[in-house]
């Protein structure tokens, strides 16, 4: 690799980890909100919405979902 691909692929990769940051604080904050959340008190018209989601981070790697708190500073209920 030369000296441009080199500084090419750190870009790339700061922008990847900018990108997880985000996207943690944002799993983690979803995390938060569907602990909380009851399908008896939400809306018709979103608890599919809230289900899928809380599938979706269900499906994530116990490490990943720690990470997603931490970085929200949230525990789940």
């Amino acid at each position: 690799m030369n000296k441009q691909e080199v500084e090419l692929l750190g870009e790339e990769i700061e922008m990847l980890m900018q990108e997880r940051s985000m996207l943690l604080k944002v799993a983690g904050a979803a995390a938060v909100l569907i602990s909380h959340a009851s399908a008896q008190t939400l809306p018709a018209e979103v608890v599919e919405a809230a289900e899928q989601l809380s599938e979706a981070l269900n499906a994530l790697r116990e490490e990943t979902l720690k990470d997603a708190l931490d970085a929200v500073h949230g525990e789940v209920a």
